[in-house]
């Protein structure tokens, strides 16, 4: 049985964008009064893009001290950081540069190396920052159609090393190379909280949250907190096909 975690289900993708901001405020409120920092892993795509502008849009109304705030990365695609595909771009532009955070305090996967150095770098960064068993605050999620988060990928997903926290992945249905944290890190977080909105993701989102523990073909299922709370923002649309929602 999986540990399927808090679904909270939304009229629309505005809403579900509105409630990650929102969640994003108040994991990093309730760690910087705990602990004095918030570390926190950006994930891509376009509800967090929204969430993202959101939180740009007025920064000081959060009344969070950026200057205590820590981002980093989920996962990245092997790009450069200014090209369009990249996660780091994409919330530099949505979100980091309209905000007064310390450029120090930004972490990115530097997606333009070659995959394997990239991902060590990154773990090195962890280990540093979090220490040797990193544990993020919060780590932000979204789920693709075929059932993959961050860039753990259907069929590869489980081949990780034991204590490994970062690794490269092979994204063949776009020939291309990734930069993933890997389910050790995920599921250390203090919070976990996935994105997911369309019709386009119900089916993935049902296999998911309610099928059969199979997570070589459905590797979001790998994300399972040892100790911190799970929760699925996710509007009507990609809910459709739960029977959690059946009327």
């Amino acid at each position: 049985m999986n540990q399927r975690g808090e679904l909270r289900v939304y009229a629309d993708a505005g809403t579900v964008a509105q409630a990650l901001a929102d969640s994003f405020v108040m994991a990093g409120r309730n760690a910087i009064a705990e602990r004095g920092t918030f570390a926190v892993a950006l994930s891509g795509g376009n509800t967090p893009r929204a969430a993202y502008e959101l939180l740009a849009a007025d920064p000081l109304r959060t009344s969070l001290p950026w200057s205590e705030v820590l981002i980093y990365f989920g996962d990245e695609r092997c790009v450069p950081p200014d090209d369009e595909r990249s996660n780091y771009r994409m919330a530099r532009e949505a979100f980091l540069d309209a905000v007064p955070i310390p450029s120090a305090n930004v972490a990115r996967m530097r997606g333009e190396a070659d995959p394997g150095l990239a991902a060590n770098e990154y773990a090195s960064i962890l280990r540093t920052d979090l220490g040797g068993n990193p544990r993020f605050d919060l780590i932000m999620l979204g789920l693709g159609e075929d059932g993959h988060t961050a860039s753990l990928l259907p069929g590869i997903a489980q081949g990780v090393e034991e204590n490994s926290l970062v690794e490269a992945a092979y994204a063949q249905s776009q020939a291309m190379w990734r930069i993933t944290v890997t389910p050790n890190v995920i599921n250390a977080a203090r919070r976990v909280v996935f994105a997911v909105e369309g019709v386009a993701k119900a089916r993935a989102l049902a296999a998911v949250y309610e099928g059969p523990r199979d997570p070589m073909t459905y590797p979001a299922q790998l994300v399972q907190p040892s100790s911190g709370e799970l929760t699925w923002l996710t509007d009507e649309a990609a809910a459709s096909l739960l029977r959690a929602r059946a009327d």
